[in-house]
C-alpha cells in the first residue's frame, strides 16, 4: 500500500517543496493547512488524489489527530514571524510543535521531521528564538527519534527575504537595513526540502541538523549581491539598533491598538533582537555534509527569480546585448 506523509504547513514556502518531493517519491501527501482553498496549487504536484490539502488547526488536539491518523511519517513546517490573533509564538512554535510530536508518537508514526531555525534557544530574549527552542525541546521529549532541521535564512522563488528587499530597491535611491553587519548563511529552499525528505524516508539519523548554504555574508553584503542581480545602484544604509527598536515599538503598538486590523509588516521589536545575532551554522554542528547534500549557491538561483525587479525586467539581457552592437 502507498505510504502517507502528513505535512503541517505543507503549502508554505518550505512545505510546498517538501510536498513536491514526497509526491515524486510516490507517497500520498496530506497537506494540513489553515485554509485549504488557498492551497489548491499543491494538487498538481502528484497524480489526481495523491496530494490533498485539508483544514487543520494545530492549536487543537482533535484537529491534529485527524491529520496524523494513518500517516507513516509527519513533517512540521509551521512557523510565524509575528503573532496574529491566537497564533502566538508560544501557541504555534512551542505548544503546536509539541502537540504534533505527542500525537504522532501516540498514533504510531514511524518518522517525524521538525523544521526549526538556527538560533533556537529556550534562554533567548527573543520570543521567536525562545519559542523555537521550546518547540524543539517538546518535540524531542515526546518523540526522541525526531529529525530536527535548523536552517539559516531561506531563499528561493517565493522567499520573503530577497524578494522583499528587491521590491524596496525599486522605490528610491536608499535601501535601509537593520543589522548591516550581522552574518547570514542563506540556504536554498529545495536543499532544505531534500534534507526533510531524507528524514521522512529514515535516511537521516535522529537529532539536530543545522543547515546553511556554501556562502556566509553580512546583511549588507547580501543586499549588494541582490542589487547586482537586479542591476540597480542603491545606497545600503544601516539603521542603528536603537532607532530600529523605537520603530519596532511603534509598529507593534499600532498593531495592538487596532486589535490586529493593521498588521505590523514592517519590523517588530522581536525581529530587531534577532537581527542583532549572527545566523550561521555552529562550529561542530551536523549539517548537509552528514546528509550527503551539496548545498546550492545563491549565484545559481537568485537570477532565476529576481530578474523581474530589473528596470527592463525580462528584456534586460536583450538590451545589454544591443548595447554591444557596433553602429553600422
Amino acid at each position: 500500500m502507498t505510504k502517507l506523509v502528513t505535512i503541517f504547513g505543507g503549502s508554505g514556502f518550505v512545505g510546498r517543496y517538501i510536498a513536491r518531493r514526497m509526491a515524486k517519491e510516490g507517497w500520498r501527501v496530506r497537506v494540513a493547512v489553515r485554509r485549504p482553498n488557498e492551497a489548491l496549487f499543491v494538487k498538481p504536484y502528484g497524480t489526481p488524489g495523491q496530494v490533498e490539502p485539508l483544514a487543520c488547526n494545530i492549536r487543537d488536539d482533535a484537529s491534529v489527530r485527524a491529520m496524523i491518523r494513518g500517516a507513516d511519517a509527519v513533517v512540521n513546517c509551521v512557523g510565524i514571524l509575528n503573532r496574529s490573533g491566537r497564533n502566538t509564538f508560544d501557541s504555534v512554535q512551542a505548544d503546536g510543535a509539541g502537540r504534533i510530536a505527542r500525537i504522532a508518537m501516540a498514533e504510531g508514526v514511524g518518522h517525524l521531521v521538525h523544521v526549526s531555525a538556527i538560533g533556537a534557544d529556550v534562554a533567548s530574549d527573543s520570543d521567536y528564538a525562545r519559542s523555537k527552542g521550546e518547540g524543539e525541546a517538546a518535540v524531542l521529549a515526546a518523540f526522541p527519534g525526531a529529525v530536527i532541521l535548523r536552517p539559516s535564512i531561506i531563499f528561493g522563488t517565493e522567499d520573503g527575504f530577497f524578494n522583499r528587499f528587491a521590491s524596496m530597491a525599486r522605490i528610491g535611491p536608499i535601501l535601509p537595513v537593520v543589522g548591516a553587519g550581522t552574518r547570514f548563511q542563506p540556504v536554498y529552499v529545495d536543499d532544505v526540502a531534500q534534507a526533510a525528505v531524507q528524514g521522512v524516508l529514515g535516511q537521516a539519523a535522529p537529532g539536530v541538523y543545522e543547515l546553511g548554504g556554501p556562502e556566509v555574508d553580512t546583511f549588507r553584503g547580501l543586499m549588494h549581491r541582490m542589487l547586482t542581480v537586479i542591476q540597480r545602484r542603491r545606497a545600503v544604509v544601516n539603521t542603528p539598533f536603537w532607532i530600529a527598536r523605537i520603530m519596532g515599538f511603534g509598529f507593534d503598538m499600532l498593531q495592538a491598538l487596532t486589535l490586529g486590523l493593521i498588521e505590523n509588516r514592517m519590523i517588530t521589536r522581536d525581529q530587531v533582537r534577532n537581527l542583532a545575532r549572527d545566523n550561521v551554522v555552529s562550529s561542530g554542528a551536523r549539517g548537509f555534509a552528514d546528509l550527503g547534500v551539496v548545498p546550492t549557491t545563491m549565484e545559481a538561483v537568485l537570477p532565476e527569480y529576481l530578474w523581474r525587479y530589473r528596470a527592463s525586467g525580462q528584456f534586460a539581457a536583450i538590451k545589454d546585448s544591443v548595447k554591444n552592437l557596433k553602429k553600422v
